[in-house]
């Protein structure tokens, strides 16, 4: 997007991208610690196994291992700061803006309420995948943002939350048992599979708008080469019978978001050329 309109630096996208995968993996980190002791990680999880619950990690040496990613995480978000923002207002807007998504990496499974626990799961992650992993990364390219930014903001978050969708979808009879209030818990599994197709649906409508309003090229529709894999993906979805038929569901719907991001890129790039 930034490169689409003049503003590219790659340093400021690498360290963007490295910044946003440490944020990545502490919320995985995070998310194997607060589970494992709150008990949620049990045998009756439909999910892949992980590092504490199959006693590879202890506690202990998990917490270890967050400690050590939240400084190597502060240390390239700074960098990125220092390096990208050239007034004080920015600096520190991006440095709340850093301290908030560290703390939403670790509070989603971690503490006394983690927000994961009562449903608020899907609006974090459009919020910091979405809005911030695109229109913040843009303005630190741009230096300025422009509204219209948010329409490819929107749809990469809802392909996001459609990832962590299917994840809650798969486990919901035992988040339902531990007290785990996800959104899909909260809507039941015939309306969680429905707001499913929303999502997809949701990313595919803001894609449009923008290739329609922004970009008035050809090359600004490549994303629709990915409706047929989401259409099928979205069927399966809605005709699955319980988690366990989600399983496998959880990687094709990784696959959708990357395709669909990439030749999204790729057409913005070839529009602009």
């Amino acid at each position: 997007m930034a490169g689409w309109q003049g503003s590219f630096s790659a340093l400021v996208a690498g360290l963007a991208l490295l910044t946003a995968l440490l944020l990545q993996i502490l919320s995985n980190l995070a998310n194997d610690y607060g589970d494992a002791v709150k008990g949620t990680d049990n045998n009756e999880r439909l999910g892949p196994q992980r590092a504490i619950q199959s006693g590879l990690v202890t506690p202990t040496a998990m917490r270890k291992a967050m400690i050590i990613n939240i400084i190597m995480t502060i240390v390239s978000g700074l960098s990125l700061i220092f390096i990208a923002c050239n007034n004080l207002q920015d600096m520190f807007g991006f440095m709340l803006l850093g301290l908030m998504a560290i703390a939403a990496s670790i509070a989603y499974t971690v503490g006394n309420k983690p927000y994961g626990y009562r449903g608020l799961g899907d609006l974090s992650v459009l919020m910091f995948f979405g809005w911030l992993g695109v229109a913040g990364t843009y303005y630190l390219q741009a230096g300025q943002i422009d509204s219209v930014i948010m329409l490819p903001a929107t749809a990469c978050g809802l392909l996001a939350v459609g990832v962590l969708n299917i994840n809650n979808l798969r486990d919901i009879d035992n988040d339902r048992a531990c007290g785990k209030l996800t959104l899909a818990v909260r809507m039941g599994p015939d309306w969680g599979r429905k707001y499913h197709l929303f999502l997809l649906a949701g990313s595919m409508l803001c894609l449009s708008l923008f290739a329609a309003l922004e970009l008035h090229s050809p090359f600004g529709w490549l994303f629709a080469l990915s409706l047929p894999l989401l259409f099928k993906h979205g069927k399966q979805v809605l005709q699955s019978a319980d988690g366990a038929a989600l399983r496998p569901m959880m990687a094709t719907m990784v696959k959708c978001a990357l395709l669909t991001n990439l030749l999204f890129a790729a057409g913005v790039v070839l529009a602009a050329a």
